[in-house]
């Protein structure tokens, strides 16, 4: 938990202010997972702060909305495509990514329980 809070320090994308009045706020929560080796046992355990952005309403806390995910459809385009014409492809895991996205909005989230 501290490596991800870290992560929100280091990128400089949050601070602590009071709770300001007739502002929506969107609620946090700790996901917790296990990080398995081939064999089943577990390596390391993980945790992600996520908000709840089921809370927000379209047109009152936002306008759009994303879900970065890709269908798994597309990488088998993109697998086969890059095997036909001989591409090499790289994969790269990278942390805290959606912290280095620029938005334009205020956004305010509640503190995570505990700190």
């Amino acid at each position: 938990m501290q490596e991800e809070l870290d992560q929100f320090d280091k990128n400089q994308v949050w601070k602590l202010i009071p709770q300001p009045e007739n502002v929506p706020v969107i609620g946090t929560k700790w996901v917790f997972r296990n990080k398995l080796n081939e064999d089943g046992k577990v390596v390391r355990n993980k945790a992600r702060l996520v908000a709840q952005g089921y809370s927000q309403q379209e047109g009152v806390d936002c306008d759009e909305t994303f879900a970065l995910v890709v269908l798994l459809e597309s990488i088998r385009i993109l697998l086969a495509y890059a095997s036909f014409k001989g591409f090499k492809l790289f994969y790269m895991d990278v942390k805290s990514a959606f912290l280095n996205g620029f938005i334009e909005e205020e956004v305010y989230v509640k503190q995570p329980l505990g700190l």
